[in-house]
């Protein structure tokens, strides 16, 4: 892989371990109306998507819309969650402080709520003034145009970029884009199976850790030297104990 001059994070499930509280959320809202609806049933409808695309999956799957104002209620209760419960994944802001590549969030959350889930868990300033929103493009994730957006933003070639996701959509939308990505697992949805799923969608690895990720971007960063010329030198960032690789779980 050519050495990335751009790193682009997803933002729930990477950055911040949002997704089950959003799940969670979003099955409380659906048995609400009457769409019968699982905590598990609620991941796999929702991992990932933007409102558009959560809408369908949920007409598709119940064989009718869902009510007007759902997605508005579910978005006002997601953040009051937000405000009580949420939390960065853990090890990412040493991750993040430590890797001198320039770096972005792309994500398939509304622009608001992005802005203030990375508020919330003190990640903003490692990113501002580059986070991008699928409310910024006419398709979201797991079409390639948010991806792309950011690459043309940042004037970085697709090529040179690496994504890091959590969610198939994501993995899918980053390879239409033509860029390479990583697999994060190690937020608290992730399941059995989840890596695998990634690897099928284009996920070149997985990594369950953000120290595992920081030794991959290191060496990534500066291929050809050995790992004690490089990691101290160009990113600051060690490698831990247990080197990186493909999860298997």
């Amino acid at each position: 892989m050519t050495a990335p001059a751009l790193v682009i994070f997803d933002c729930d499930g990477v950055l911040i371990d949002s997704e089950i509280i959003g799940a969670r959320v979003f099955s409380e809202c659906l048995n609400a109306a009457g769409f019968p609806a699982t905590l598990e049933e609620a991941l796999e409808l929702g991992l990932g998507t933007n409102a558009l695309t959560l809408t369908e999956a949920v007409a598709a799957r119940y064989g009718r819309p869902l009510p007007p104002g759902f997605i508005e209620r579910m978005r006002t209760m997601r953040q009051e969650a937000h405000r009580r419960e949420l939390k960065p994944i853990r090890g990412i802001a040493e991750l993040l402080g430590a890797l001198h590549v320039r770096r972005c969030v792309a994500s398939n959350t509304h622009i608001d709520h992005l802005r203030h889930a990375l508020t919330l868990t003190r990640l903003l300033p490692f990113f501002e003034p580059h986070v991008f929103s699928a409310s910024m493009v006419a398709r979201g994730k797991p079409a390639p145009d948010l991806f792309l957006l950011a690459a043309e933003r940042l004037a970085v070639p697709p090529q040179h970029c690496l994504v890091i996701e959590d969610s198939v959509s994501g993995v899918t939308g980053a390879r239409a884009a033509g860029m390479p990505v990583i697999g994060f697992c190690g937020g608290s949805h992730c399941r059995p199976g989840h890596a695998e799923r990634l690897a099928a969608a284009g996920c070149m690895q997985a990594f369950t850790t953000m120290a595992e990720i920081g030794a991959f971007l290191a060496a990534a960063v500066a291929p050809g030297e050995s790992e004690q010329e490089r990691l101290p030198n160009r990113t600051g960032i060690g490698i831990p104990e247990r080197g990186c690789g493909k999860l298997s779980r």
